[in-house]
């Protein structure tokens, strides 16, 4: 890495990395990726399909959060 460069995929919370990559995981099967990637190989998989697990991710996890937002205002009542 070139001198005063940063990385821009530090993890903000390192707790949460193993979660994350089998939330990846999982959306990656239910896309229905090639299973290639569950040995832990991302390199044959396409980037449109890196994408798209990525892109789902994102989504899922922007409606988990407005959820949540939802609840903490009481305008949402939990699950049970």
């Amino acid at each position: 890495m070139a001198l005063g460069s940063s990385r821009s995929n530090q993890q903000v919370i390192p707790q949460a990395y193993q979660a994350l990559n089998q939330f990846k995981y999982e959306v990656a099967a239910e896309l229905g990726i090639n299973p290639e990637y569950k040995t832990g190989y991302w390199g044959n998989i396409t980037s449109r399909e890196c994408g798209a697990v990525g892109g789902h991710m994102v989504r899922r996890m922007i409606a988990a959060a407005e959820q949540e937002l939802l609840r903490q205002q009481g305008m949402l009542k939990p699950q049970l």
